[in-house]
């Protein structure tokens, strides 16, 4: 369960990213409410996973899904470059999760 929970942290962090990056297009409190909402719920959910995962792996893992979710974001939703290398390091960052998943 914990590892569920700490997926969508790391979603609502990427939430909250690209949230920053729409307040620059649109300023409005919608977009800062949504901002706030999704860093807020996503450390909520990030402090339980920390109850039954080790820090560091839970804050390593976090980190790297909002690094993947946020990049594709930006590829997918803000026209961000798709170029091959930038893949090529989000498959590495996603290979690293992973491992840290299984060794823990």
């Amino acid at each position: 369960m914990a590892w569920f929970v700490l997926i969508i942290a790391g979603g609502l962090e990427a939430f909250g990213v690209a949230m920053i990056n729409q307040l620059s297009y649109t300023r409005n409190w919608q977009t800062v409410v949504l901002l706030i909402l999704g860093f807020g719920a996503s450390l909520g959910l990030l402090s339980y996973a920390l109850r039954s995962l080790p820090m560091g792996t839970a804050y390593a893992v976090w980190t790297g899904i909002g690094v993947v979710f946020g990049t594709l974001a930006g590829m997918f939703i803000y026209g961000e470059s798709r170029d091959w290398k930038r893949l090529v390091a989000i498959a590495v960052i996603l290979a690293a999760t992973i491992g840290l998943k299984l060794i823990s």
